[in-house]
């Protein structure tokens, strides 16, 4: 990846897949949303009741939604 970057294919990539709609950037994100770290790390968070108190002020609020920027 770091050869990538140097050379800028990356960048091209990423750009690419932003024309393009971000279909396959959308898929991993969601990919990672079903990984089971995810399911542990909100069950951890319910624990932390510090956490709690900043969840109520913003549970309500609206979340935005993702959406592909172009470049």
């Amino acid at each position: 990846i770091l050869a990538d970057i140097q050379s800028g294919a990356f960048a091209k990539e990423w750009i690419e897949e932003n024309k393009a709609g971000g279909k396959k950037f959308a898929a991993l994100r969601e990919k990672e949303r079903q990984h089971p770290v995810e399911a542990v790390g909100a069950k951890l968070r319910g624990m932390m009741s510090w956490l709690q108190k900043d969840a109520k002020k913003t549970a309500s609020a609206p979340k935005p939604e993702a959406k592909v920027v172009n470049a």
